[in-house]
């Protein structure tokens, strides 16, 4: 939970703070808060998404915080990750903050790491499956970032046919929007909110 949250939390207080350094103590000290005190059993699936939950609550968190005369430093009584400085900002340099409030920042990050964790079982499997090769050149279709690269030029490489890696492809994406939906029904109350959940992502990652 800790690795899939923390960037999305920390872009969304690195937006508010303005300083690396602060957003990093506060991200820490919010995860450090939220799992010592228990916090976690506050959440109710039946009230909301998960998401929502993090969210709302990191919001009143770092209400709390600029009551406080002094915040935590780093190193402090609880250690959560460890994660590098650099990479940290180098993720958040990307982000088109010119446009985005923080609610926004958290909503995109999210989304664009269930993807990610989405596409690295998508890849384990076909791999175990003995075809890493082949997922490696489907993996841009399904991402969206194939640009000049056409199904004959991919069945050029695999020596096969336009047809046939039409039809595998077609299946990877089946296969994919099934994974995708296993990854959000574990963040929602109930199934009947998947298909909600599915086209809010969708939304947040074409802004």
């Amino acid at each position: 939970m800790c690795r899939s949250y923390w960037y999305p939390l920390y872009a969304l207080v690195r937006r508010e703070v303005h300083d690396a350094d602060e957003a990093k103590d506060l991200t820490q000290a919010y995860f450090a808060e939220l799992l010592d005190k228990g916090y976690l059993e506050d959440y109710d699936p039946a009230r909301g998404r998960f998401r929502v939950f993090l969210k709302t609550s990191i919001k009143h968190f770092l209400s709390k915080e600029r009551d406080k005369a002094k915040t935590w430093k780093r190193g402090g009584r609880a250690e959560i990750l460890s994660l590098d400085a650099q990479d940290l900002e180098g993720r958040y340099g990307h982000e088109p903050i010119d446009r985005l409030t923080p609610e926004e920042i958290f909503e995109r990050r999210w989304a664009l790491i269930i993807l990610e964790r989405v596409l690295r079982r998508l890849r384990q499997e076909q791999e175990e499956a003995g075809a890493g090769t082949q997922f490696d050149l489907f993996e841009a279709f399904l991402t969206g970032g194939n640009g000049e690269t056409s199904y004959q030029d991919v069945a050029t490489a695999l020596h096969t046919s336009e047809g046939a890696v039409k039809t595998a492809l077609y299946r990877l994406r089946q296969r994919f929007g099934r994974l995708l939906r296993d990854e959000i029904a574990e963040t929602v109350a109930n199934p009947d909110q998947v298909d909600d959940e599915v086209k809010h992502l969708l939304r947040v990652v074409a802004r």
